[in-house]
């Protein structure tokens, strides 16, 4: 989606789940394309997503201002798509998706990039109980401050192969009797495909509209997390496993002895985002002010989500 030939990019967050797909697109469109990164040597898989010497991973702490600056010194083209999702040795929320959302916006500003993408999440809220969605809210007010002009991307939960959602429960469907059902099942949610995520990165580097904005990136359906639980159940094969309701207390009791095991399986802040429907507002643009039409779960889902050995 567009030409980028020759255009400096440099890509936050360009080794994650999203990042990749990013990659093939800014690649395709002819960008160089910079990813800065603690570990850059693990990053070489990305090299072959374009020509030689097309995709360079190099060393940045983002917590440093001296060190994000020289990674995006010469850019066009900023994207930050650094994100957690519990609290880890990268830092906290607030240390990752406020300051140093806010560093790197102030920096790609100072070195003079023509184009800033943020991508942030539904449900970012300054008055939010949640830890998380206050620390996005708080990066989009500091990405804004920094860089006027920088677009702000609010995906749904993102699924495709290797995601956090389908891909999880999908094992746990596997190896264990139940489902947890937090809150009784009832949070609704709107997937959107990571293919369609990435297109909007590109589309928001392309479209002058797009420009200083909010968007909001939901899928084509609106589901509830009972619904997508027993999608996957059924998609994994086991379709008669045991959806279990929890109540929210209960569940933010497991999660305070969940949240303590490694990966952190359930935290209690995500008990309360679970505690809010996840679905675009319709009070802000989305995918198709972008150009995007969104995919459906079920043309994708079922690709990657499958029994052990495959076989339904």
């Amino acid at each position: 989606m567009g030409d980028l030939n020759g255009r400096k990019a440099v890509l936050f967050g360009g080794g994650g789940f999203i990042g990749r797909h990013v990659v093939q697109r800014l690649t395709r469109a002819g960008a160089m394309v910079v990813i800065p990164s603690r570990r850059p040597g693990l990053l070489a898989g990305l090299r072959p997503l374009g020509e030689v010497g097309q995709v360079v991973p190099v060393a940045a702490d983002i917590h440093d201002d001296a060190s994000v600056s020289r990674a995006v010194a010469g850019a066009d083209i900023v994207i930050n798509l650094i994100g957690i999702l519990a609290p880890g040795r990268g830092g906290g929320f607030d240390a990752v998706q406020h300051r140093a959302a806010e560093r790197i916006a102030r920096a790609a500003h100072a070195a003079g990039a023509r184009h800033f993408v943020h991508i942030s999440a539904i449900g970012a809220d300054a008055a939010s109980p949640s830890a998380y969605a206050r620390s996005k809210a708080a990066g989009e007010a500091a990405v804004s401050a920094a860089f006027p002009g920088a677009v702000i991307l609010r995906p749904s939960i993102v699924f495709g192969p290797g995601d956090g959602f389908f891909a999880r429960f999908g094992r746990m469907a596997w190896l264990l009797p139940f489902l947890p059902l937090i809150g009784g099942g009832h949070t609704r949610f709107q997937p959107v495909h990571v293919g369609d995520v990435a297109d909007a990165v590109l589309a928001a580097l392309v479209v002058p509209a797009a420009r200083g904005r909010i968007h909001e990136l939901g899928g084509p359906q609106v589901y509830s997390f009972r619904a997508l639980l027993a999608y996957t159940c059924r998609q994994a094969g086991v379709p008669h496993r045991l959806l279990l309701p929890i109540p929210f207390a209960l569940a933010r009791i497991q999660a305070f002895f969940m949240e303590m095991l490694p990966g952190k399986p359930l935290t209690r802040d995500q008990v309360e985002l679970l505690k809010c429907d996840n679905v675009v507002s319709g009070a802000l643009p989305g995918l198709a002010a972008l150009g995007v039409r969104p995919t459906a779960l079920e043309l994708v889902v079922p690709t990657y989500l499958k029994p052990p050995g495959g076989a339904h």
